[in-house]
């Protein structure tokens, strides 16, 4: 089997649901990802979708990446995973030798050895942090982490979280971090619409761990000591949670929603700072991607995000408004110099796709042993 396997292709698959709808954080990774592995010696990929909608989107996969539409609806599969091993991975993608779980879940491997990545452990800590959805991780993630013979994750921080809360994780844990695109060493700043000449961002979907509530407070606090501060621009779907309240800010707060990526990167050029106020993460591309666009950071003070960005950010105390405020004060009455920022953009050169692709495919090969 093994000398069969040496003379022929790596059979993958990839859970694409995340490319349905709306492209955000964990829908990226799936898009690189697959392209990136798509252009690799020796593996044959394929996109399975789980869903009843989105299929077009999977049209705009590589022509060497097979897409796969299974018209299931996710939910009620993952129902059924939740009670038994039935539908099988394979049911849904074809045979193959790995199954890639892209998003939490497992879908049970028959024959095929199973790699989940497991972005973050947000669903653990604090049950207003997430949906509905998200909730149901609890059980899933678990049930991943058993069937599957690797668990990945984009940092080293989530790695030791996953690590301390689950045994069954032990021996199988690998840090495969994210990348940055090429294109936002190049961007430039470019204002969509409605965007004012100066402004500060944040980028996110509109959730309550995004920590967009103390922004707001530490915002308003930072425009009663300057009057002339730069609005507030926050670029992101609407998410879910209680609704933001703006009250007393009137046109100072701009919320364009989703913003397309080729967009984004001009808009995120063009910030004066760009503030990631999360209370919990699990890798933080947003402001890696600012650093590597040349825009001043402000970001909470977590692991994670010092893991990621080291110290070419600023950083304030998570749910901290006072300091948030001192930061994002200090940040635009001192911007970085141009040697910061350059050091900065090489620090996000770290940062690539094609190492994310790369240290998958060590693990696709050493699981499919």
């Amino acid at each position: 089997m093994r000398e069969t396997r040496s003379l022929t292709a790596l059979q993958v698959a990839l859970d694409g649901t995340p490319l349905l709808g709306v492209r955000t954080g964990i829908g990226r990774y799936v898009e690189h990802l697959a392209r990136e592995l798509a252009g690799m010696d020796g593996l044959q990929i394929r996109v399975a979708a789980f869903s009843v909608r989105g299929r077009s989107a999977l049209r705009a996969l590589p022509p060497a990446v097979r897409a796969v539409h299974r018209p299931a609806p996710a939910r009620l599969l993952q129902r059924a995973w939740l009670r038994t091993d039935h539908p099988a991975a394979e049911w849904l993608t074809g045979r193959v030798d790995v199954v890639h779980g892209t998003n939490f879940v497992l879908p049970p491997p028959r024959r095929a050895a199973g790699v989940v990545t497991v972005h973050d452990l947000a669903f653990l800590h604090d049950p207003q942090w997430v949906d509905a959805a998200s909730r149901r991780y609890r059980e899933l993630v678990p049930r991943a982490i058993r069937d599957a013979a690797a668990v990945l994750t984009p940092t080293q921080a989530v790695a030791g979280e996953l690590a301390e809360a689950y045994r069954a994780a032990e021996g199988k844990l690998r840090v495969t971090p994210l990348g940055v695109d090429p294109t936002w060493f190049e961007a430039t700043p470019a204002r969509p619409a409605g965007i004012p000449a100066e402004y500060v961002l944040a980028v996110g979907t509109r959730e309550p761990r995004k920590g967009l509530s103390v922004l707001l407070d530490a915002y308003r606090a930072l425009l009663a000591d300057l009057p002339d501060v730069p609005p507030l621009v926050l670029a992101g779907p609407p998410g879910w949670g209680p609704q933001l309240d703006t009250a007393g800010l009137r046109d100072r707060v701009i919320l364009p929603g989703y913003v397309a990526t080729a967009t984004l990167r001009g808009l995120v050029a063009g910030a004066a700072v760009l503030v990631f106020p999360s209370r919990y993460e699990g890798f933080g591309l947003p402001p890696l991607e600012a650093l590597a666009a040349g825009t001043p950071v402000v970001a909470s003070d977590l692991p994670v995000l010092r893991e990621v960005l080291a110290d070419h950010a600023r950083f304030a105390a998570p749910g901290d408004a006072r300091a948030l405020t001192a930061a994002l004060r200090d940040t635009l009455e001192r911007p970085p110099s141009a040697e910061c920022r350059d050091a900065g953009r090489s620090h996000a050169r770290r940062f690539t796709w094609q190492r994310c692709a790369a240290l998958t495919n060590d693990v696709y090969r050493e699981v499919a042993r």
